[in-house]
């Protein structure tokens, strides 16, 4: 078995209970959406240069807050009452704020922040497949990190529950204000928080 995440595993679709079989009997990274199981292929040396110095950045933004960054692989199951279904992913990076999903294996909830880097296979899915799900899910920021452009774009619910798309700057960047937890897309009060810029260089 192999490919990248816009192929899967055969052409059928797949119960929960087969997906984690073939989980429990393979190192690879699988993620279940509405019944299908996509693959993800090896990350790049770029890849993870970009992911370590967001994840590094992140965490040290949320130091001391109730927000949690985490690196894949780590499996997040969406849970929102409003959805049917289980839809397991794991992204790049989330933030975590609310740590009553957590178990052992995996956390069941929504993060506050989702990152994906893309790669040259996996454009549909990070663009496509999954912006509709998080926004659906409430996901309040996606970003969108373009390694090979190195830009990134950001994704914010509005006051619809829509995405609205956000470009930064290209990188290599500093980023003067990360999208600030004080404000109304991370509902914390403004006392918990203190004055904090992310800054990062992804080049490289």
């Amino acid at each position: 078995m192999g490919g990248d995440w816009h192929a899967f595993i055969s052409q059928g679709t797949f119960s929960l209970e087969e997906y984690w079989k073939i989980r429990e009997n393979n190192d690879a990274l699988f993620e279940y959406i509405d019944r299908f199981i996509y693959i993800s292929p090896s990350p790049s040396t770029k890849h993870q240069r970009v992911s370590g110095k967001i994840y590094r950045g992140l965490g040290n933004f949320f130091e001391g807050s109730p927000c949690e960054a985490f690196s894949a692989p780590f499996d997040i199951e969406l849970k929102n009452e409003n959805i049917e279904g289980t839809k397991i992913v794991i992204p790049d990076i989330s933030v975590i704020c609310d740590p009553n999903g957590f178990t052992d294996a995996r956390y069941a909830g929504v993060p506050i922040l989702i990152v994906e880097i893309l790669s040259p296979s996996n454009q549909s899915h990070e663009l496509v497949t999954k912006l509709n799900l998080y926004m659906n899910y409430g996901v309040k920021e996606y970003w969108i990190v373009n390694p090979m452009l190195d830009t990134i774009t950001v994704y914010a619910l509005n006051e619809d529950e829509m995405y609205e798309q956000h470009d930064l700057k290209p990188l290599p960047i500093k980023m003067g204000r990360f999208p600030d937890p004080k404000g109304s897309r991370f509902h914390y009060d403004k006392s918990q928080w203190r004055v904090c810029t992310l800054c990062f260089s992804l080049s490289g």
